[in-house]
């Protein structure tokens, strides 16, 4: 049975410790640096884009990325990824073009995926509620034999959720191969984690449902993948969930539609920036002399043009048709409702 030890409140850490990882080489360390840097440069230029007017409010995650490359790269293909909108970006991981996720932004139906195809299921705006969501397919998937894992991404705030607390106990019930991945950047908007909890650390929740927790350094991303590649081996092995809890300082808004000067720790925030996730992974590469400046420029380079690409294939999509705001809408439509689609279509004509 799993119970709170002080040790658990240690970071793992391997950047800082100069440790090497058993079974990654030079290839599949480049291939997580690749990763941070297409999501470092997603969220970098999504932030331009919001501020031209061609996207909407938007999300930011910039110094989260070591929690969503590390925690993907110890995943098979096979299993299922369950993100808040904290992590709108991480398909891209998994193959998702560009446009499908600046889609979802921009608030087109473009933007909705087939959660099947890249084993990544629809970005979660309610807090927790995907939790159950995953928990249950994590179940499912047991039940049918099969050894596929899932993994939730949620904020600090909801652990604070019933949603969560129901998920994380149903897992646990079930011995469900569940991650429950805790993306603790100390706010929750404005709240900070000491007044939503009175726990110790976040991880000892994990002591509430009988499994084991795993405090880690979020802006490590070789002790994400570790403390991931665990819980997935425990996951398949049929000993159920494992909450992982990734600590970190939020040094950007919460969102764009967010003015943090009015709480936020300013200095704290300057610290966090200077000691951010990429260029912490981009100097332990190079002095492992796994990264030179051409092979970092090549896989910058590679990013941005990603992102090029995407937005122009968004911007090319057609207009989507407003009837899809009134299609899904009820089952049996009331009369009203023709005449409030065919008002905005008056409107959106004089436009």
């Amino acid at each position: 049975m799993a119970k709170v030890a002080p040790d658990e409140h240690e970071l793992r850490r391997v950047i800082d410790e100069e440790r090497e990882i058993d079974g990654l080489g030079s290839d599949e360390l480049l291939a997580i640096y690749r990763s941070l840097v297409l999501l470092r440069t997603y969220d970098e230029r999504s932030l331009v884009y919001h501020r031209q007017g061609r996207i909407g409010t938007y999300a930011i995650f910039w110094n989260h990325e070591a929690m969503q490359a590390g925690s993907v790269h110890a995943l098979a293909d096979e299993d299922w990824i369950f993100p808040s909108y904290r992590e709108s970006a991480i398909g891209l991981l998994r193959g998702m073009p560009p446009s499908t996720v600046l889609h979802w932004w921009r608030g087109h139906p473009a933007g909705w995926w087939n959660p099947a195809e890249y084993r990544v299921a629809s970005i979660c705006v309610p807090i927790a509620t995907h939790v159950p969501h995953a928990a249950g397919l994590a179940w499912g998937e047991k039940l049918k034999g099969n050894s596929t894992v899932a993994i939730a991404y949620f904020g600090d705030g909801a652990t604070s959720e019933g949603s969560f607390h129901e998920g994380a106990n149903l897992a646990a019930v079930m011995q469900a191969p569940l991650i429950l991945f805790c993306n603790n950047n100390q706010w929750a908007i404005s709240t900070p984690v000491a007044a939503q909890s009175h726990a110790e650390a976040l991880v000892d929740k994990a002591a509430g449902y009988g499994v084991p927790g795993i405090r880690v350094d979020g802006g490590d991303v070789l002790a994400v993948y570790e403390a991931t590649r665990e819980a997935v081996a425990r996951a398949r092995a049929g000993d159920g969930p494992t909450f992982i809890e990734a600590i970190t300082y939020r040094a950007a808004p919460h969102a764009t539609a967010d003015d943090p000067s009015a709480y936020i720790d300013q200095e704290r925030v300057d610290e966090e920036r200077r000691n951010e996730c990429v260029g912490r992974f981009d100097g332990y590469l190079r002095r492992l002399g796994v990264l030179d400046d051409a092979t970092a420029e090549e896989v910058k380079s590679e990013a941005a043009e990603a992102m090029r690409a995407g937005i122009a294939a968004a911007e090319a999509e057609p207009t989507a048709d407003p009837g899809l705001l009134f299609e899904y809408a009820y089952v049996d439509p009331p009369a009203r409702l023709a005449d409030d689609l065919a008002e905005l279509r008056r409107v959106l004509k004089r436009e």
